[in-house]
């Protein structure tokens, strides 16, 4: 589960490049939808607005939303849509996913240098639950549709494997037992409290909205609870991200093991924006604090260098 959290830097630097400004005077080239469709190695359509674009209808997985057998049409389609810029091209989708496809999917991603930016819901109701993985890029159009490729085809694979979509994450349910809170507490640097058996650690972050601060009373709170026993525990959480540092938080978590579930906003208007992503793990309880622990370190040197930038 540990991973040292200077990794996520140098999986960043893999990256495609996102763009300085660039004049607007500068006029993009068109986009070659042949180039795209032979790098994603799907169909791919040019619009009157010289945005190319590729879909994948997820038909391989029956989905009922309300007891209604859902057509793939009526959304349950994948997609990417590529426009021309002054250095390239910018890409952004959705993609549909599966519980058991996300990992695989968000990995595929961020290993061809593409920016997550969402993670949610469009159901309720839905059997069996299905997310949709916003995502975006920007750089070499050929890169970009490899990439979007590649999270498709990191899909495909879950499935080859698994027809079903899965209803768990590997591993067992951890059984109620001790939880050394004083070694939890160590391993994060954070200050521990047990809670009928569930112990949990938190800290808070700042905004504004209205002309008032907010703070951690007020939701802007990053935690993790520990459920379970010092052998086996579950973790689960909450991330507060400031826009310039979800991607970084977002590779360490996956470095450090942890399955992201969600990626979201909680409040329109505030300033700075403020991004919540929620995480699950298994392992030992040490184990799973030292991970967020890493996560936390790399969340701060990014902000350090950001606010470097600013000053």
């Amino acid at each position: 589960m540990i991973s040292h959290f200077l990794l996520v830097f140098g999986l960043l630097a893999t990256s495609v490049a996102i763009a300085d400004s660039t004049p607007l005077s500068r006029n993009p080239a068109s986009l070659d939808p042949a180039v795209i469709a032979a790098a994603s190695d799907t169909p791919a359509n040019l619009g009157g607005d010289g945005v190319v674009t590729i879909t994948w209808p997820r038909t391989d997985v029956p989905v009922t939303v309300d007891g209604l057998k859902l057509p793939p049409p009526a959304g349950l389609g994948s997609w990417a849509a590529f426009m021309p810029t002054p250095d390239g091209a910018m890409v952004m989708g959705d993609t549909v996913v599966f519980q058991d496809e996300v990992d695989a999917a968000m990995d595929a991603a961020f290993a061809h240098g593409l920016e997550v930016t969402a993670l949610h819901n469009h159901f309720f109701y839905s059997d069996p639950p299905v997310f949709f993985m916003h995502i975006n890029g920007q750089g070499d159009p050929m890169a970009l549709a490899q990439g979007v490729k590649a999270v498709w085809a990191a899909i495909r694979s879950v499935r080859t494997q698994r027809i079903v979509p899965g209803r768990h994450f590997p591993g067992g349910v951890p059984v109620p037992g001790h939880l050394d809170a004083m070694a939890i507490s160590s391993a994060l640097g954070l200050t521990v409290t047990d809670n009928h058996g569930v112990l949990k650690a938190s800290f808070g972050h700042t905004s504004s909205m209205g002309g008032m601060t907010i703070g951690g009373t007020s939701g802007l709170t990053t935690w993790i609870a520990l459920v379970g026993s010092d052998q086996q525990s579950v973790a689960d959480g909450d991330f507060i991200m400031y826009g310039r540092d979800v991607q970084v938080v977002l590779h360490a978590l996956r470095h450090a093991g942890f399955h992201i579930v969600a990626l979201h906003n909680h409040m329109i208007g505030e300033k700075p924006v403020v991004y919540f992503t929620h995480f699950w793990g298994k392992g030992s309880a040490l184990d799973l604090a030292r991970s967020f622990k890493s996560v936390l370190e790399a969340q701060a040197v990014s902000e350090s260098k950001n606010n470097l930038k600013e000053n």
